[in-house]
């Protein structure tokens, strides 16, 4: 037996520092790059004398980075213990493991199902990770090799390829000591969609969820309740490894794809975070009964539009500490920080009005919207009306142009907010960047994801303007990545994503 689950990874294109406090919205756009976890049994039948034991095995393997932990998972408390480890162990595996079998047992109630579920965790656990190479920059190996930062170069590259450590002295410190080696990644929500995908592969091999597998439509009532608890599993281990609660947008994209995002309440969570005498059996038990009052409306990105996310190179940012230099902002300057914020939510509802009004356009005025789109996407945004002829299509452009608007105006107040707290949101150079992207032809939006700095920039392109941008990104050190928007969530998969790949090169094989 074999379970393989699935998450994507997040692009937040609008909502950042404002979707973390309720009711404002994000709009988060799941992606093509996937975390996936591969559960198998770690013994082929029970041990003899299983019954008297308390405790099982867990083996948890991550190719990429070299790791490996084995573990022991009490049968009773549902936590594990470290027995071994190469390398460091991933509190996010950990936590995800440990309130997955705890979720199992609280909603589990059949007698003979309790009984299946007993056996599957008396063989053993052997959990696999692994990341889509999107997840982590390539960027110093390609450089390394004298290579050109083309998506061509990333294509070449292995999937699911070894991830370099960088090994950096710690900032402020006397000592000389080095820190813990740390990967360089491209803000995908790597925690959260590997969280996510082994929760979701834990809860389907234990039979408390019933995922449905890839591309497959996930709107049947058994299905949602199972997503449900997936989600609220997920976050509640992905908080608890982060050690506080965010805002959610990154699991709660994972679990159920591109969404208009409103986060739960925190005190949903209070329970997880409390210490003491409270057992992690009972504490999920609950977190599974409290009612989420998040948001979570389908939103997707309309026909013939393409996401670009693109590596500027230029160092990386940290968001905690950028989240915690806007919250003082906040409350230093309430009346001014107040008025930005007003300002941004309504540019953010702007341009996700406009995003759905051409997504309606499109179904209803395929001919017209299609015909604007391509004739766009060979021009600058200043000749978009010359190309509408009657009402429909004049609909249409007038539509592009606003959306285009939004994003402008949500660039410009984050970077009002960004210099009076004091944190580069947009740092001169990515503004730029950005200036020059936008005036490139079929250009509709760009800008700088979530939290901002200097992570990625993003575009969103029409027709076949990507492949140009693209390659301009690419001639000023731009290093263009693969992903691009894919709506569906978590799900189940039909093998090890690494079979299937050598398969498919198997095939390239035989057919060239």
């Amino acid at each position: 037996m074999e379970v393989v689950a699935s998450a994507p990874g997040k692009v937040l294109i609008a909502g950042g520092y404002l979707v973390l406090e309720r009711p404002n919205a994000g709009l988060v756009l799941g992606t093509t790059a996937r975390f996936y976890a591969v559960v198998r049994p770690l013994r082929d039948s029970l041990p003899a004398d299983s019954w008297a034991w308390a405790s099982t095995d867990v083996k948890v393997t991550s190719p990429q980075l070299s790791r490996e932990a084995t573990y022991k998972l009490s049968l009773t408390k549902s936590t594990l213990q470290l027995t071994s480890a190469r390398e460091s162990t991933n509190p996010f595996v950990e936590q995800a493991i440990q309130f997955s079998v705890a979720a199992a047992k609280a909603t589990i109630i059949d007698k003979e199902r309790k009984d299946v579920v007993d056996k599957l965790l008396l063989q053993g656990l052997n959990i696999t990770v692994l990341g889509c190479n999107d997840f982590y920059s390539y960027r110093k190996q390609i450089e390394a090799r004298g290579l050109p930062l083309t998506l061509e170069v990333l294509l070449s590259l292995p999937p699911f390829s070894s991830v370099t450590f960088n090994s950096e002295v710690a900032n402020g410190t006397t000592t000389g000591e080095k820190c813990k080696p740390e990967v360089a990644k491209t803000g995908l929500g790597s925690s959260a969609a590997m969280t996510t995908s082994v929760v979701a592969a834990v809860l389907h091999y234990l039979g408390a969820v019933n995922l449905s597998c890839s591309g497959q439509s996930s709107g049947d009532n058994a299905t949602g309740q199972g997503l449900d608890l997936v989600h609220a599993i997920a976050q509640s281990a992905h908080c608890i490894a982060q050690g506080k609660i965010g805002s959610g947008f990154d699991v709660s994209a994972a679990v159920y794809g591109s969404q208009r995002y409103v986060r739960f309440s925190p005190e949903i969570l209070s329970s997880a975070q409390a210490t003491g005498g409270t057992s992690l059996p009972d504490v999920v038990s609950d977190i599974v009964t409290q009612r989420w009052d998040h948001e979570n409306k389908q939103f997707s990105l309309p026909p013939l539009m393409t996401l670009l996310l693109g590596e500027p190179g230029t160092g990386g940012s940290s968001t905690p500490s950028m989240v915690g230099s806007v919250k003082r902002w906040q409350k230093s300057d309430p009346e001014k920080s107040k008025d930005t914020w007003s300002k941004l939510a309504i540019a953010n509802s702007a341009l996700e009005n406009q995003l759905r009004i051409l997504k309606g356009l499109s179904e209803n005025h395929r001919e017209a919207y299609e015909s604007v789109v391509r004739s766009c996407s060979h021009l600058t945004y200043g000749k978009w009306t010359e190309v509408a002829t009657n009402q429909d299509q004049e609909l249409i452009v007038r539509s592009l142009l606003a959306a285009r608007d939004a994003s402008l105006e949500i660039r410009l107040h984050m970077r009002e907010m960004g210099i009076a707290a004091g944190v580069p949101i947009e740092p001169d150079s990515q503004t730029q960047l950005l200036d020059a992207t936008m005036n490139m032809e079929g250009v509709l939006l760009a800008g700088v994801p979530g939290a901002g700095g200097f992570d990625a920039v993003y575009s969103v392109t029409l027709g076949d303007a990507n492949d140009a941008v693209a390659n301009a990104w690419s001639s000023v050190g731009v290093l263009p990545l693969l992903i691009r928007e894919d709506c569906h969530g978590v799900s189940l998969e039909d093998a090890d994503p690494r079979t299937r790949e050598v398969s498919a090169a198997v095939s390239s094989i035989q057919i060239n």
